[in-house]
């Protein structure tokens, strides 16, 4: 039985359950601080933080924890894990602050500045599974080993200098970049990666550190001398995703439909011929075993008739609720994230109220969909000036980008002649075998709303790059014509997109074997490949996928093989 309780410093942003589950399931309690007088009592403290630099200082600030941290942080001797912006607060500043604003000093425990990845030189954030080189022999990472992967979601990061060198525990690569993915200097820790969205080798860093502060065994850190040239690639991911929505017997269950059909073609004795709603399991079930078998991300994309009342959708945020207790990688949640008014109570929710919901149920992102669209044309509108009044924008701000994916949902409209079409839309060259009904060679893509019912007159080129003026951090992009059809990704949509913005983009619709995996990477700019029915219905393995895009000279994640 563990002796003491872990102090959890939760200033009110993010998705901070799943630190919770995880420290649960190394086997140890939790505490909450909730007053500044806490800090100096607490046995070891952790501080998972989420969303931007400049409000979590601010809230710190105001709630009078920042200086009771910098004293207890002041000896180095007492137990503390901060996590992603846990980790950049210990810097003196940071530029992620409002635009025209002061910087906001840090806590000012480790020296020098936190800074942005450069966006024309890569995708940001960064966000994904990449390695660590080691700079110390620490007891926390006792559990891990040397090649396996950990997530990392963030836009910011520590450059490793002269001045925090001693600091350094791990540092990794992204695209030619170094920064400090970890911090050890006694007995404080920190990690720029999530290691509760880490699967199994983020739960071994856990139990190191609270096995560390059980022990007292800090101090046996030593200095390794590292290769300069040591490098960590950031790998390619495979997401599974999960339509959920109510049956016709008020089961919430997983689903897969042929271009957002989800009913059963034929059933005898119906009366409209049709049958019930294709049933593949339930979704806590079936997203567990999409953890045990190596998915890197899970999508919980809510398609059933929640749109009266999205804020009191339970079903969905108690999915959330026990898929977090037992699956650590990043979670995502979409469908019906914006601002809406219940038209019998007459009150009105925010979109950030509603995010904020389903972030502490569990969620890591949420995936906005009709309500990007029009944020999009009303973008486009007022000449490309931002309101700071969308959905996306309100998230983004308190959340930070990397919380808020765009779901995109573009269907083809073939053209003969590129010229015929209205030049506010991208027209894409298509490819051999991919051509129109009547030959055509080219199409643009409209993108639709409200699940690909209404089609709007704006295109997915242009969405994607209004979504990332926005504040979005990530774009899930479909292709209405593919879903289902397992032929592959729409390819030249993939390409048109990922070129056009320097912010993630995870393709989607219409994989059907491993080898749909390899092409798309290979041959596009994409981040991410996501698939259902195939993994759902069992036709192709997650680790199929993985062993042949390792086969193609693709990085796929190396994950623990240890039991935790």
């Amino acid at each position: 039985m563990p002796s003491f309780k872990v102090s959890l410093l939760d200033y009110g942003a993010g998705n901070v359950r799943s630190v919770r589950n995880a420290i649960s399931a190394c086997g140890y309690e939790i505490e909450d601080i909730t007053e500044a007088s806490q800090i100096a009592q607490a046995k070891a403290i952790v501080f998972p933080g989420v969303g931007s630099y400049g409000s979590a200082m601010k809230v710190l600030k105001e709630k009078g924890f920042d200086q009771p941290l910098r004293d207890y942080l002041k000896g180095r001797d007492r137990p503390f894990l901060g996590i992603c912006l846990g980790m950049q607060t210990l810097f003196e500043s940071s530029d992620e602050h409002e635009e025209g604003a002061e910087a906001i000093p840090g806590l000012g425990v480790i020296p020098g500045k936190v800074i942005k990845f450069d966006e024309s030189k890569m995708a940001v954030p960064h966000i994904g599974w990449n390695g660590r080189i080691l700079h110390q022999d620490s007891p926390i990472l006792k559990f891990v080993d040397a090649e396996e992967d950990v997530y990392f979601v963030h836009s910011y990061y520590a450059p490793v200098t002269d001045e925090n060198k001693e600091w350094v525990l791990t540092s990794t690569t992204y695209s030619g970049q170094r920064f400090v993915s970890a911090v050890q200097r006694g007995s404080v820790v920190a990690t720029q990666f999530h290691p509760e969205k880490s699967g199994k080798t983020g739960l071994n860093v856990l139990k190191g550190f609270l096995e560390a502060v059980e022990n007292g065994t800090f101090d046996q850190a030593k200095k390794i001398d590292i290769d300069p040239a040591a490098h960590t690639d950031l790998t390619k991911r495979i997401v599974v995703a999960l339509d959920v929505r109510t049956n016709d017997h008020g089961d919430l269950v997983v689903t897969k439909g042929d271009q957002y059909d989800v009913r059963e073609n034929h059933k005898e004795g119906s009366e409209t011929g049709r049958g019930g709603v294709r049933n593949l399991g339930k979704p806590v079930a079936l997203a567990s075993r999409y953890y045990e078998e190596g998915a890197d991300e899970i999508a919980f994309l809510n398609i059933t008739s929640f749109r009266e009342g999205v804020i009191e959708d339970m079903p969905m945020l108690q999915v959330l609720e026990q898929a977090s207790k037992s699956i650590f990688v990043p979670l995502t949640v979409g469908g019906g994230i914006r601002s809406y008014s219940d038209p019998k109570s007459g009150q009105t929710w925010s979109a950030l109220e509603v995010a904020a919901r389903y972030f502490r149920a569990g969620a890591d992102k949420v995936s906005i969909g009709s309500d990007a669209v029009y944020a999009s044309e009303d973008l486009v509108a007022n000449g490309g000036k931002c309101t700071g009044e969308s959905s996306i924008e309100v998230i983004s701000h308190v959340y930070g980008a990397q919380a808020v994916v765009i779901s995109i949902d573009p269907k083809r409209v073939f053209v003969s002649v590129k010229e015929s079409v209205n030049k506010k839309h991208v027209v894409v060259e298509l490819d051999d075998g991919s051509v129109g009904p009547n030959g055509e060679k080219f199409c643009w893509y409209q993108c639709t709303v409200k699940g690909g019912r209404e089609a709007r007159d704006i295109c997915a080129v242009t969405v994607a790059k209004a979504a990332q003026d926005l504040g979005a951090g990530e774009i899930m992009l479909n292709c209405i014509d593919m879903d289902g059809q397992c032929n592959g990704y729409d390819l030249p949509l993939m390409r048109a997109v990922s070129g056009a913005v320097s912010i993630p983009v995870i393709a989607s619709s219409g994989a059907g074997n491993e080898s749909h995996f390899v092409q798309v990477f290979k041959e596009t700019g994409v981040q991410a490949a996501l698939a259902a029915g195939i993994f759902h219905r069992k036709v192709v393995e997650i680790e199929a996928c993985k062993n042949a895009m390792t086969k193609s000279g693709i990085e796929a994640r190396k994950s623990s093989k240890r039991n935790t």
